[in-house]
């Protein structure tokens, strides 16, 4: 663990951390924890002077030394990509069979940079404040700040890897705006904002493959992290297609694994995505922090039945020239939207947030959303006896720019929800409901991104840092690159500069013994041979979690969901039924493991949300509300980050986890109730 993380702090005994609660037996409370990376002084000079501290690592040096980075999306690529260019030998780890597959190529409407081209006021103190706002006052002030600092440098490497972003009639580059600002600085490339960054950072990547710098390991799958005298090593992967469990080892260990959304089975995640790598290392001593804040997307297409296993998302974009809303009537549900009157309609973000309107944070929109068809007002088609969709509708945009000005900004959006509807959306309102999408909790890590494990590093998603309890839209591929590109490569060389450091063989007890955990595991999943598939359970655990600590969360809720959960996990590890071998591709048993991992992470949330009594952001606890509805938070009590500390007995089985709480100091910006009205 890195020097001085934990400290003694008697404060912790005032009434600001009671020590009972909700969660009180289901946790035990831990040592305070301290970010010791984060440089003091003027908010504005910190990242400035924390890139000058870092050590130095000379040319020739580099050469000597090993790094293995988890994950190509837009974290990991531009990582390897960085890394490689510099000199060091970088192993790159992925499952799916090229990089350019990574979740990141999913994202849609943008990505967010303080450029200020529309002179609209932006600037980096502007979008710094919005993203801590926005996160509802739930993130580190340096780590965001930071991350607004460099947004600016995002694009012009952007522009010079030839990323096509669009551009206004004069040639300079366009923005339009996203939820929870009221200023334009998303920069976008029609709707495959993330698929052309991606192939930016792939094409980086892959000269840096040309160069012999970096190796890919397509098809492999990071099983476990091996930790070498307290500090991480290396890793054991299997190859997915021949079955063969390898040792990869290494000076530092980077993980850009991205986020476990898929704990809730129905998801907008890619069908791969996962929590493995970061929940291997957790059980290894790593924190995991604020697992329970994961947002709920507003702009999806709905479920259509219990058949499904992936939601599709709509980019959040479209809330920029389409209107939401729902009949005012509960007998208008049915009929065909445009035959209802505008006087018969209910826009109800413009109504109930007039400021904002229809861009008011992914948060507030997706309850706003929810609350609309719990009181009977949802449209579509009824799914188990209740409409769960309301209007996003294109209509006075059309009127407005014409259907040739609405296509040329959102045709292949549009296009693509035609496809999977069969409604066009330029005839008839789209329909929506809010979804699971991304996780603003991840590992934890201090300023220079270094988790408590000494030498593993975790970047983008996978990590907690910069969105506190809800991300502003277009700000995931803004961290991603920004930790990749511009945070990381500075941070490490202050720990490599004590490199070379003494080889591990793989005959280490340590490495042994990572390597037999992992050939014990899967022994165990195919010799189980019970009566139910994983798929099976991994939709039952879905259901628990959006049930009980989905878009809202009670006592009563979250304790009957922790029951739910050890009780289908100890009858998967009795009953599950893992056809084929270890020895070949097997879908299977990969996803065994992973569901493995999703019991695990599921019953921490839900621990972490019954602590958390208090609502804000993406997580929203019924007894914690305004008499309007809106989230209430309470600084004096939870104003810190939750950061959870992994205990299991000799067979590795989870026990009771430790709670070790980092408060959160603002000297930059005042805490206040978020009002988007």
């Amino acid at each position: 663990m890195p020097d001085t993380t934990l400290t003694s702090d008697p404060s912790h005994d005032a009434p600001g951390h009671p020590e009972s609660d909700d969660a009180a037996g289901y946790y035990t409370p831990g040592s305070p924890l301290v970010d010791t990376k984060a440089p003091g002084g003027p908010i504005a000079d910190r990242w400035q002077t924390r890139k000058f501290e870092a050590r130095l690592v000379n040319p020739a040096n580099r050469r000597k030394l090993n790094v293995i980075i988890v994950g190509t999306g837009l974290a990991g690529a531009s990582a390897a990509a960085t890394m490689g260019e510099a000199g060091y030998n970088v192993k790159s780890f992925c499952y799916q069979d090229s990089p350019r597959r990574a979740h990141s190529i999913a994202a849609q409407g943008g990505i967010n940079a303080a450029k200020n081209y529309k002179e609209d006021g932006d600037s980096a103190h502007r979008l710094f404040y919005d993203t801590v706002k926005g996160g509802d006052y739930r993130s580190r002030e340096s780590n965001v700040y930071r991350l607004a600092e460099v947004s600016v440098n995002i694009i012009d490497q952007c522009v010079a890897q030839g990323v096509p972003f669009a551009r206004e009639y004069g040639g300079l580059l366009d923005n339009r705006s996203f939820g929870g600002v009221q200023v334009s600085r998303t920069f976008y490339a029609r709707g495959q904002t993330g698929q052309q960054l991606l192939i930016g950072a792939y094409q980086a990547l892959e000269r840096q493959v040309a160069a012999g710098t970096v190796t890919t390991y397509t098809r492999h799958e990071m099983l476990e992290l091996i930790v070498v005298d307290e500090k991480a090593r290396g890793i054991i992967v299997r190859d997915m297609v021949t079955g063969e469990i390898q040792t990869h080892l290494a000076d530092v260990v980077v993980l850009a694994s991205g986020g476990y959304g898929n704990v809730f089975f129905l998801s907008t995640n890619a069908m791969g995505c996962n929590v493995t790598a970061a929940w291997r290392a957790h059980r290894k001593g790593a924190y995991m922090a604020n697992p329970c804040y994961t947002q709920i997307h507003p702009t999806c297409i709905p479920v259509t039945g219990s058949h499904q296993s992936k939601l599709t998302l709509m980019s959040e974009s479209l809330r920029n020239d389409g209107r939401i809303w729902v009949p005012k009537n509960k007998a208008d549900c049915d009929k065909d939207p445009r035959t209802i009157a505008e006087e018969d309609r209910d826009y109800f973000l413009e109504r109930i947030y007039p400021s904002f309107g229809n861009l008011v944070p992914r948060d507030i929109a997706s309850r706003a959303a929810k609350y609309m068809c719990d009181e009977g007002r949802g449209v579509g088609p009824e799914v188990d006896g209740v409409r769960r969709g309301v209007y996003l509708d294109f209509a006075d945009a059309i009127k407005r720019l014409g259907k040739e000005g609405v296509e040329e900004k959102y045709d292949n959006l549009l296009d693509m929800y035609e496809r999977i509807t069969g409604e066009n959306p330029y005839e008839v309102p789209m329909r929506i409901y809010p979804a699971v999408h991304y996780v603003m909790g991840g590992l934890w890590v201090d300023y220079d991104l270094q988790s408590t494990i000494t030498g593993l590093f975790v970047t983008g998603e996978a990590n907690f840092s910069d969105h506190g309890a809800n991300r502003l839209g277009a700000s995931a591929l803004m961290q991603g690159l920004a930790d990749g590109y511009f945070v990381l490569p500075h941070t490490i060389r202050d720990y490599l500069a004590d490199g070379p450091f003494e080889p591990v063989s793989e005959d280490h007890p340590a490495v042994v013994e990572a390597r037999k955990a992992v050939t014990d595991r899967i022994e165990h999943f195919l010799t189980v041979n019970g009566t139910r598939s994983v798929d099976s359970y991994h939709r039952e655990l879905g259901n628990i979690m959006w049930e009980y600590c989905g878009m809202e969360r009670t006592e009563d809720g979250l304790k009957k969901a922790i029951d739910l959960i050890r009780t289908l996990k100890d009858d998967f590890y009795r009953n599950v039924k893992v056809l084929g071998t270890a020895d070949s591709l097997n879908q299977s048993l990969e996803r065994a493991g992973r569901v493995a991992d999703f019991f695990e992470l599921g019953e921490l949330m839900c621990i972490d949300a019954l602590n958390r009594r208090e609502s804000c952001g993406g997580h929203f606890r019924a007894e914690s509300q305004t008499e309007e509805g809106e989230a209430l938070r309470h600084d004096d009590q939870f104003a810190y980050v939750a950061a959870w500390e992994f205990t299991g007995d000799e067979a590795g089985n989870m026990t009771t986890p430790v709670l070790h709480k980092e408060d959160l100091v603002y000297t930059a910006i005042e805490m206040k109730q978020r009002s988007y009205k």
